[in-house]
């Protein structure tokens, strides 16, 4: 039986629990326990994670390599299922609010068809499982296209983009079914410092004009200061939530952000936090020069 925004409303209405801090509140994660592997090789991967993410909120979870960062994205988006715990998108189960289309997925990779135009692989996402669009209202593809700046590339292919845009066609792609949450694994780790900046720059001013709940895996330590409104810094092995860090930089941001006299406290405290989770070692990637903002 398809899922549509009704029926997930109704599984809402059944499943609501302690684990819910208020109706319709956007995504809670409430004390999920993930392990992977079999036998003498499972391990403890993520390990009671309590999370909550309201509707129009921008969260970055941050942590060294191994802290079940990508894993938890999985979790929420439905991709797996925990051990213990529970996450609800609105109330209801992940994997429901997933069959529902309630959640918009960007992976590291954009994954677009090679075959088909920017404006078709964005429409693609429309046509699939089209019960679950049943009283949704849908972007018009090439009006997100514009305002991601891909105006002038709808009839292009992929391989005529640049890592940048094919990344911009990924978000556009997750957007246009008008999803309740956005989950984003690290989506422009694969870009030069330049392009990335390009791009998380128009992320934020997509974002703002779009505001969804987003959850925003980052390895960078300025990327997470720019585009949030809190910052969860995980520890490794297992995966635990050291500190959730309040950015109080105002909005809307732009790069003049990059200049506010706050945004170096911030990023100084969360490279801190991270130095610590690491154990302390003098050398971590977070202080290399290149994750310093471009302006």
């Amino acid at each position: 039986m398809a899922y549509t925004r009704k029926r997930l409303r109704a599984e809402a209405a059944g499943t609501r629990g302690e684990a819910m801090t208020s109706a319709g509140s956007g995504v809670v994660v409430h004390a999920v326990t993930k392990s992977l592997g079999e036998g003498t090789r499972r391990h403890l991967v993520v390990d009671g994670v309590s999370l909550s993410i309201g509707r129009g909120e921008f969260v970055s979870i941050i942590g060294p390599s191994g802290c079940g960062k990508s894993t938890l994205l999985k979790l929420v988006a439905g991709l797996a299922a925990p051990d213990e715990g529970q996450v609800l998108i609105d109330g209801a189960s992940a994997e429901a609010a997933a069959r529902a289309k309630a959640i918009g997925l960007v992976p590291q990779e954009p994954a677009l068809l090679p075959w088909r135009t920017v404006r078709s692989n964005v429409e693609l996402a429309l046509r699939v499982n089209r019960r679950a669009n049943t009283g949704r209202t849908l972007a018009d593809p090439v009006e997100i296209l514009s305002s991601l700046g891909l105006g002038e590339a709808l009839s292009r292919y992929p391989a005529q983009l640049s890592g940048g845009m094919q990344q911009r066609v990924a978000i556009a792609r997750a957007y246009a079914f008008n999803p309740d949450v956005l989950l984003m694994d690290e989506p422009f780790s694969a870009l030069d410092e330049f392009t990335r900046e390009r791009a998380r720059v128009a992320l934020l001013h997509f974002w703002q004009a779009h505001r969804k709940a987003v959850l925003f895996v980052t390895h960078s330590v300025a990327e997470a200061v720019l585009l949030s409104d809190r910052i969860v810094v995980m520890s490794p092995q297992p995966g635990r939530i050291r500190e959730i860090v309040n950015v109080t930089l105002p909005r809307p941001r732009s790069r003049k952000t990059f200049e506010d006299p706050g945004f170096p406290r911030i990023q100084y405290q969360i490279q801190q936090l991270l130095h610590s989770v690491s154990g302390g070692r003098e050398s971590i990637p977070w202080e290399s020069t290149e994750d310093e903002p471009s302006v």
